[in-house]
């Protein structure tokens, strides 16, 4: 659709610098853009918003869809991230492009029903002739703004690393199908719906020099960067046995710092290491939920923020987090920051701009989208308050104090991918089927 007036409007969160809140008004959606904001507006088309709250679409800036297959695994439930990953890494060595597929439709489905607009994803292992081209036809499908990132592991455990040999690559292999996959996908223009990074996986799965080598690749196409980074006391202590420095410490050397650079996780950061993400302008993908189920720690989202670091909102992998509901992380964030600093650490307004503006930020579409303004691109989610959750609740605003955990409607670029709490753009209950059926046959 060109022009929809979304109308009647209870209250409007902008994430505007000033915090905006508009009750009972219009917005007028043209060509994939808000056009205007204000009463009185027409269109031919229009959809009534009465009883609703409208925010800027939500922004993830940390996932990994394909474990939407691997949820709730026995043997995986109650480990730490090493012990957790060697129990899923052979299971992960089966998978086929069909897997790759179907479970990125249902995982960008889920964060669709849970608000979001964007979502980036990190995909580092390519078993039986799966490619980055999967998750990106199934975002295409279901219609998200999509931030993929070409992963990568090239350590195996014969060499020290984590991963298994089976599941590593050349890493002359890994810059060359970074190099293609940008050149095949990532657009740079404003309104983009793809925009593709590059990610080499993790400190303790790939070599120094790759990381090295995948910055400069990065920078000479004009793309971001993102890997994993002081995740849990493990990491500390594997970057101080192998690199014999802090993780902030390598990073900076290898030319991962900087504002075309995010870091998901970041739960062990010291003091110097949030200066210099401060200084250089990094941003760091929070993943509350998923530090949560692997106890990897509370993150120093307060101190961030406090200090000027970008900080975006990531569900992680739905196998260390067995949920893809970004709304939900928003709540889980500001909880933990409550329990980490006090009661007034974190409000829910600040937690829902972490979800929005800030997850724009991170992935470098500030200008673009995580605001309701003119000239923004239409990404918005709306939210019916006239439902259980939100049955006596006095500020309509605290969204994730007391608020519905799914959109009514959502629309990315103008179009309505969520109408009336169902999907759009696919036969969902098609798609779990299948879901379903191959996670059976990975587990038996």
């Amino acid at each position: 659709m060109s022009e929809i007036l979304l109308r009647n409007i209870d209250l409007c969160l902008t994430m505007d610098d000033a915090d905006t809140e508009v009750s009972h008004t219009d917005i007028l959606l043209q060509h994939g853009q808000i056009a205007q904001i204000g009463s009185g507006l027409h269109a031919d088309e229009t959809l009534d918003c009465s009883g609703c709250l409208v925010t800027p679409g939500l922004v993830n800036t940390h996932h990994h869809l394909f474990q939407t297959l691997t949820r709730a695994v026995p043997g995986a439930q109650d480990a730490a991230l090493f012990g957790w990953l060697q129990r899923l890494y052979p299971i992960w060595a089966r998978f086929t492009p069909d897997h790759m597929h179907v479970s990125a439709q249902i995982g960008l489905a889920e964060l669709a029903l849970s608000g979001c607009t964007t979502s980036s994803d990190h995909l580092y292992l390519f078993p039986n002739g799966s490619r980055l081209d999967d998750t990106i036809h199934a975002a295409a499908e279901i219609g998200l703004r999509f931030h993929p990132t070409r992963g990568a592991m090239s350590i195996g455990v014969s060499d020290g690393g984590l991963p298994p040999d089976n599941l590593v690559e050349d890493e002359a292999v890994i810059l060359a199908e970074c190099q293609r996959v940008i050149e095949a996908f990532h657009d740079p223009a404003p309104g983009s719906m793809c925009r593709v990074g590059v990610a080499p996986c993790s400190p303790f799965s790939v070599s120094r020099e790759l990381m090295r080598d995948a910055a400069l690749l990065a920078r000479d196409m004009g793309v971001m960067l993102h890997t994993h980074l002081a995740e849990n006391d493990e990491d500390i202590a594997y970057s101080l046995a192998t690199f014999g420095c802090r993780p902030g410490q390598y990073a900076e050397d290898l030319g991962w710092t900087g504002d075309d650079v995010w870091h998901a996780h970041c739960v062990k950061l010291d003091g110097a290491e949030i200066d210099l993400f401060a200084r250089t302008g990094t941003g760091v993908a929070h993943c509350p939920c998923s530090n949560c189920r692997l106890a990897s720690g509370i993150a120093p989202v307060r101190a961030m923020r406090d200090a000027g670091v970008k900080v975006g909102l990531g569900v992680d992998g739905s196998a260390s987090n067995d949920a893809g509901s970004l709304v939900e992380e928003a709540r889980q964030a500001m909880l933990l920051q409550r329990v980490a600093s006090g009661p007034s650490a974190m409000s829910a307004r600040e937690a829902l701009r972490m979800a929005t503006r800030g997850g724009a930020e991170v992935l470098g579409r500030g200008a673009e989208i995580g605001q309701i303004a003119p000239g923004f691109r239409a990404d918005l989610a709306i939210w019916d308050l006239s439902t259980i959750e939100t049955a006596g609740s006095w500020d309509k605003a605290a969204l994730l104090l007391a608020g519905p955990r799914r959109v009514r409607d959502l629309f990315v670029e103008g179009r309505q991918v969520v109408a009336d709490g169902q999907i759009t753009t696919l036969d969902l209950p098609v798609v779990i089927e299948r879901q379903t059926a191959l996670a059976r046959q990975l587990a038996e």
